[in-house]
């Protein structure tokens, strides 16, 4: 039976149905704050023309929406892609909400996107779409407000546009908070183009040593299996490669390779970038990406797309502990697959927080006009991860036994979830809802 065709994978859904499931271990939240929370605060949607280099007009379409401020401006990624939607970016400002507060930084959660294909973009368009996006988004963005960073097929240069054109709006200001993940020139933190993979590393280390691995006693040594060769992926191989574990298999977007010795991270990468793709790189054996979800490994990095784990291919996972480096990989159906096989997950909102975690301290950094040197950040970001792993795992280990129909025994996810939750909530109350 393909399930794949039953399954509604929509990422507003799937977070809205984890959503539901952690407020069972949520006891004392009041049904209008669960509204408030279920749904964004604004959602900004402009159109706007950009004139293209054949001298043609063509009109974008782009949002940007804020989910929450209750702990501090919102913070979010913007992503360009012509699948993007408002759904998909609701939900992924939802994510951001949970993440900042698990992570325990003081910004709420948003998200963007423009509708447009990158690939078939010149850089000069690019440049126009990015600065007309901005100044259609006005003063919905800003410092204190709401802090885009990069995001699917955005990159430093991005934010770099995205700064320039928001401080010629504001002039006379200290505007380089506007925005993270710019250029180390123009405020940029050292560290912030491997946060993410860094972040995952870092929390991945401290839930072995807390035991909520079983069979994985460390990261040296351990086999590990990456689904994208993005920043994240192919951060991660390197990272995790200088950690001591053996990657035996990663893919990109035309397919994967295999090889059961291991492979070289640099080699790996520089074969993709002479190539366009790893698939071909001598010594390794071509596979699908339903084959390279279904190898035996230690662990599994899905750092690609979201809705990749799903109820037809999550039986095949044989993976030990499954690393969410992507937003939203693992659907619901999913996740109940692999806890009844004993795969235990550490949730996208927790381990790919180190993005937003440095992204924080650029933002600080932007504040003081200051720069920190790399062993600052990484130290800093490490703290953060540590603690949010412990955090997490100390209310799972509290709510284990605590079985609630219709979920049953409860996950790191849903640990995760609530954390978050409590802590958006006690805030909330604490600054009290007026008129």
């Amino acid at each position: 039976m393909n399930n794949k065709a039953k399954e509604n994978v929509d990422l507003y859904l799937v977070a809205q149905e984890q959503f539901d499931r952690a407020l069972t271990w949520v006891d004392d939240l009041k049904t209008g704050m669960i509204d408030a929370f279920r749904n964004p605060r604004r959602t900004t949607h402009v159109h706007f023309p950009v004139i293209m280099d054949d001298d043609s007009v063509q009109m974008f379409h782009g949002f940007r929406v804020l989910h929450n401020r209750a702990r501090g401006p919102g913070k979010g990624g913007i992503r360009y892609h012509p699948s993007v939607n408002e759904h998909e970016v609701a939900a992924l400002a939802a994510f951001m909400t949970w993440k900042t507060a698990i992570a325990d930084v003081p910004f709420g959660g948003a998200k963007g996107g423009v509708v447009c294909e990158p690939k078939e973009l010149s850089r000069a368009e690019l440049r126009r779409i990015t600065r007309r996006f901005v100044i259609a988004l006005d003063d919905t963005i800003g410092p204190h407000t709401d802090i885009p960073a990069p995001d699917m097929y955005t990159n430093e240069q991005t934010m770099a546009w995205i700064y320039d054109t928001f401080d010629v709006m504001h002039p006379g200001q200290n505007n380089r908070a506007v925005v993270t993940g710019k250029p180390i020139e123009l405020g940029g933190s050292l560290g912030r183009d491997e946060a993410t993979a860094r972040g995952c590393l870092y929390a991945t280390e401290q839930l072995i040593r807390r035991g909520m691995a079983p069979g994985i006693d460390s990261i040296k040594g351990a086999s590990v299996v990456i689904q994208g060769c993005g920043n994240a992926g192919a951060t991660a191989m390197r990272l995790f490669h200088e950690a001591g574990a053996r990657i035996i298999a990663i893919s990109d977007s035309t397919g994967g390779i295999y090889a059961k010795g291991g492979l070289d991270p640099a080699a790996t990468l520089n074969f993709k970038k002479e190539h366009g793709s790893v698939v071909g790189l001598p010594d390794t054996t071509t596979i699908t990406n339903d084959e390279l979800l279904a190898i035996r490994c230690d662990l599994l990095i899905p750092a690609a797309m979201e809705g990749q784990i799903r109820t037809d291919n999550a039986g095949a996972v044989q993976a030990k502990l499954v690393v969410e480096a992507a937003n939203g990989p693992t659907t619901p159906g999913a996740d109940n697959i692999l806890r009844s096989n004993d795969i235990v997950v550490l949730p996208d909102i927790v381990a790919n927080a180190g993005g937003v975690v440095v992204s924080y301290f650029e933002w600080v950094q932007n504040l003081e006009n200051q720069q920190w040197d790399l062993d600052k950040v990484q130290q800093r970001l490490e703290k953060r991860m540590i603690k949010a792993v412990d955090t997490v795992v100390d209310l799972w280990t509290t709510i284990q036994g605590d079985e609630r129909a219709p979920y049953g025994t409860p996950t790191l996810r849903d640990a995760a979830l609530v954390t978050a939750v409590k802590r958006l909530a006690t805030v909330t109350m604490q600054r009290d809802i007026w008129m």
